[in-house]
């Protein structure tokens, strides 16, 4: 196979110490070399870069045309990943006399004139940066040489808005080159290769699937922990539940006896959690966290670390689902279902990457909820039945940032051929000249105007002032939306709790909501502008704990099979099976022991024996209990959402009360003050019609929070609403009216119906209602509540970890330390400026000096080393904003460790902590301990409420 690529490659192979190709190398090369376009679908680390690149580099060293310019552009959807790339690329690159390079929006000024003068012949960019250089008269110019274009985890763009944007972008970056060019994608194992390979190459063009299967060479393990004596006494000095101690027991063990491991979390707030219980436990324990909240110093060392054997483990979220290099893996942990199949292959197949290893992973399981659907996910991830993907139908919002784009390019438009360019990106395939005139009559309405427009001609022009169209193009260079955060304060106390991010707030944000904030639990009093005034409440029962807003949502097959599993549970045991029988025949089609079966069908069978009916995939079941009504329905997060918030219209409407909603996969609830009953709830459900689900469904969701979010960041993006403004004390009827009849609610409505609920399967779910292969009972349970209900109740402390009031104090200490002490700065000495080093807390003396000249005005920094030996390289040269103040930081920090040593550094690592408020904390402490730790913590609150008034 390698002998197939140019001499210097194939000999740079043997050099590299590739022995023989991966399977992804065996498949695509051959391919590419024949200059098809190709996606090539396969797991991180199975040499899907060299697949892609060595082929391209092989045949451009055969091309006769040597002219300078951009050959090859490769876009990655992650910054981070460019630094593991331009060192990889450069270096194949160099074998053939090629150079490669990096631009993004931290790219220096000296290096992007360096790239004008002399373009490299591999650009590595981000797809917002195609989009800034796109109107460049300079690059652009260079950019017509491209003949190659790579995109790297296509998975990640296929299906949002920035892979919308990018489509049309490619179709811009055709009409530079005046000529097609090869395209290869790189994706993670993903369900609808077709579509995906559309997507990437644009409509109906001719596009080669190369898939390589993880299922088929993937080890599965779902474990759900009982609490042992020993996890009690452990639960004491962690200051957690028995049952959170036995996971975090289990999970050590796991790392101990592995040499390299990805512990996944499903949100930040769960990896933090984690991470901080490990270090609590032992400081020294060789796990760190990893998130893309994090200070790049503290995930650098951290990816560093774990490729050099120093940590044996990282507990991520999903930005390490993506390939950035940590080395090799030879075992992944999920805490949680990870809700999705496809995340699940995508996690687990980052494990056992050398060629004929085998993926290895475990799925360790909260509740019985969270058991069955972890069977199901790896179920179907070993059989690869996959989600399908859902390419965004002609998003609008991006269109609009399209044609800023072309009017920039070239000064008048014609609707025509607007609709022929967008035609040929997949996800604009069936866009109109009537959506395109909707977009640019309000590009021409609004002030300042964006357009001018024709409706007789059909034409857009550029305005005369054109100050406002490129400022609107290159402020909106990214989709991705910014979330706001809002500030919780008790009421009592005035002190800040913590923040509370904008997708939460927008689906629960109403007064009389009890919610978990760092194991307490709260009920929503007001909310003033971005502050949310709260109360500590004793009975944490409904309340939501405030990472919700950050999880993905269950599909509806997903739930559905874990409802047939119950449904076959309950069908076994009238047959007089006995549990141990029930589990031992779930075990031959679930990757579970009968142990672990029994415990997660424990509720199940309890049910069962109670003479229950148990809810399933063909039976709802509706029960009352206190303010209560819960509807056991296993339907998925999208559509039990759809259907909690239709039947919540019209029940308000009806009763004239306010009623409060809340939902998982396997269940919603209402809560109201007796004013409906469960029986009106079970009405509501048989009367709703299919036939006008949308309109009502759309009805509903206008009157809620998550529609003005949506509403909110579709506006941002036409640029109707700008990044700074307040929006507090703007009510949603009267945002929702300003924008009434534009483009604007058009696609908030579109997003809204695409990202929020379902409409297709709860059509599916109601008609099934109707014909009556599912049916509803309403439970008379004499006030308790049933097993499979009480799940979803007591789900709250297993999961959020709530904490006696009297400890928290002391895990609050605790946390702090174990976070403090991890925490990685950039040191630099400010006296010879020769000496830059990222060290941990833990690990910095007492006495901190120089290495090269013995003084002790170090400076700390949270930045990587590398950017800061760039500032260095600079001196004499002119700096930019961003680098002066770099240095500013450097000498008003360094006076604090001349003055006070190692210990310095323990205050200026407090989340937002000034220099002033880390020199008073430590005229008053000395020494580590917990007296530091308690004066840090207050900073940090203080700091906190400052950052919001």
């Amino acid at each position: 196979m390698f002998d197939q690529l140019a001499r210097p490659l194939a000999e740079a192979v043997k050099e590299r110490g590739f022995e023989r190709p991966t399977e992804a190398q065996e498949k695509a090369i051959p391919p590419i070399l024949e200059g098809k376009n190709v996606l090539l679908i396969s797991p991180t680390a199975s040499g899907k870069t060299e697949s892609a690149l060595l082929p391209i580099l092989t045949r451009l060293v055969s091309e006769p045309e040597k002219a300078p310019g951009i050959k090859i552009l490769y876009i990655t959807p992650l910054r981070a990943l460019n630094r593991d790339l331009l060192e990889r690329l450069s270096w194949w690159a160099g074998q053939v006399g090629f150079k490669a390079a990096v631009r993004h929006g931290d790219t220096d000024t000296k290096e992007r004139v360096s790239q004008s003068r002399s373009p490299p012949d591999i650009l590595i960019i981000t797809p917002e940066t195609l989009q800034a250089i796109l109107p460049g008269r300079v690059l652009r110019r260079h950019l017509r040489d491209i003949r190659y274009l790579i995109i790297d985890e296509v998975h990640e763009l296929a299906e949002d808005k920035r892979g919308s944007q990018l489509s049309i972008g490619i179709e811009r970056l055709r009409q530079v080159t005046q000529r097609d060019f090869q395209t290869v994608g790189l994706s993670a194992t993903i369900g609808s290769p077709e579509k995906v390979g559309q997507f990437l190459v644009g409509t109906n063009r001719p596009v080669e699937v190369v898939r390589v299967s993880v299922a088929r060479k993937m080890k599965l393990q779902i474990l759900f922990p009982e609490p042992t004596d020993a996890d009690s006494k452990l639960a004491g000095k962690l200051f957690t539940h028995p049952e959170v101690a036995a996971r975090l027991r289990i999970m050590r063990d796991m790392i101990n006896n592995h040499k390299s491991v990805l512990l996944f979390t499903n949100t930040r707030s769960i990896a933090e959690i984690l991470a901080s219980r490990f270090k609590i436990w032992d400081v020294d324990f060789p796990v760190s966290i990893h998130h893309g909240s994090l200070a790049k110093p503290s995930r650098i060392t951290a990816e560093r670390a774990l490729k050099g054997g120093e940590l044996k483990g990282l507990v991520a979220t999903s930005s390490l689902e993506l390939g950035i290099d940590v080395g090799r893996i030879d075992y992944v942990i999920q805490y949680m279902s990870p809700h999705q199949v496809t995340r699940l292959i995508q996690r687990v197949g980052r494990s056992g990457h050398s060629v004929g290893k085998i993926a290895d992973g475990v799925i360790i399981a909260l509740d019985s909820d969270d058991a069955l659907e972890a069977l199901v996910i790896a179920r179907r991830a070993m059989e690869e039945t996959l989600e399908e993907v859902t390419v965004p139908d002609k998003p609008l919002d991006a269109l609009s940032h399209q044609i800023a784009g072309l009017l920039m390019q070239s000064r008048k438009w014609y609707f025509s051929e607007i609709v022929d360019l967008a035609n040929k990106a997949y996800p604009y395939r069936d866009v109109t000249e009537e959506d395109v005139a909707s977009i640019v009559r309000y590009m021409s309405s609004r002030f300042p105007r964006l357009a001018w427009m024709s409706e007789q001609d059909k034409v857009a022009m550029r305005p005369q002032r054109v100050t406002y169209l490129y400022r609107y193009y290159f402020n909106k260079l990214s989709m991705i939306p910014d979330e706001k955060q809002y500030l919780v304060i008790d009421q009592e106390t005035d002190a800040a709790i913590g923040v509370l991010d904008e997708a939460f707030v927008a689906e629960y944000g109403q007064p009389g909501t009890k919610f978990i904030v760092r194991g307490t639990p709260w009920m929503m009093q007001s909310i003033r502008g971005d502050k949310i005034v709260v109360r500590p409440i004793d009975d944490p029962t409904g309340a939501i704990p405030s990472w919700v807003g950050e999880e993905i949502p269950v599909p509806y097959e997903v739930a559905a099979e874990v409802g047939k599993v119950r449904r076959v549970t309950e069908e076994l045991y009238e047959k007089g099976e006995t549990p141990q029988q029930i589990c031992q025949t779930l075990s031959g089609d679930y990757p579970a022991d009968p142990e672990t079966l029994k415990h997660a069908l424990a509720e199940t069978i309890g049910q069962c024996e109670e003479h229950l009916p148990v809810p399933s995939d063909s039976l709802l079941t509706i029960e009352e209990w206190d303010d209560f009504i819960i509807v056991n329905s296993h339907l998925g997060t999208l559509v039990n959402r759809t259907l909690a918030r239709l039947i919540g219209h019209m029940l308000s409407d009806e009763s004239g009360a306010s009623v409060g909603i809340q939902q998982d996969p396997y269940r919603f609830v209402f809560q109201s003050a007796g004013t409906i009953t469960a029986q009106d709830v079970a009405n509501a459900l048989k009367r709703l019609s299919t036939a006008q689900l949308k309109e009502v469904a759309i009805t509903a969701s206008k009157r809620t929070g998550l529609f003005k979010r949506r509403l909110v960041h579709v506006a941002r993006r036409f640029g109707a609403i700008s990044k700074g403004t307040d929006l507090s004390n703007i009510t949603l009827r009267q945002l929702a009216k300003s924008f009434e009849d534009t483009v604007i609610m058009e696609e908030a409505v579109r997003e809204t119906l695409e990202k929020d609920i379902d409409i297709k399967n709860s059509q599916k779910v109601l008609e099934q209602i109707g014909s009556g292969s599912i049916r509803i009972e309403v439970l008379k349970t004499d006030g308790e509540v049933t097993p499979i209900a009480r799940i979803g109740l007591e789900r709250i402390s297993r999961r959020t970890d709530l904490i006696p009031t009297e400890k928290m104090k002391l895990i609050l200490v605790e946390s702090a330390k174990a976070r403090i002490l991890n925490e990685v700065k950039t040191l630099v000495c400010t006296n010879c400026w020769n000496h830059v080093e990222m060290k941990r807390v833990k690990d910095v003396p007492a006495t901190l000096t120089c290495t090269v000249c013995g003084a002790s005005k170090i400076g700390v920094l949270a930045i990587s080393d590398e950017e800061m030996k760039t500032v260095l390289s600079k001196k004499g040269q002119h700096l930019s904003e961003r680098e002066k103040a770099i240095l500013s930081r450097a000498e008003e920090t360094s006076k604090l460790v001349a003055r006070h040593g190692g210990l310095a550094l323990y205050p200026l690592c407090g989340k937002r902590v000034s220099p002033e408020a880390a020199e008073e904390i430590l005229r008053k402490h000395k020494r580590v301990g917990p007296g530091l730790f308690e004066a840090i913590l207050t900073a940090e609150r203080e700091a906190l409420k400052e950052q919001f008034w």
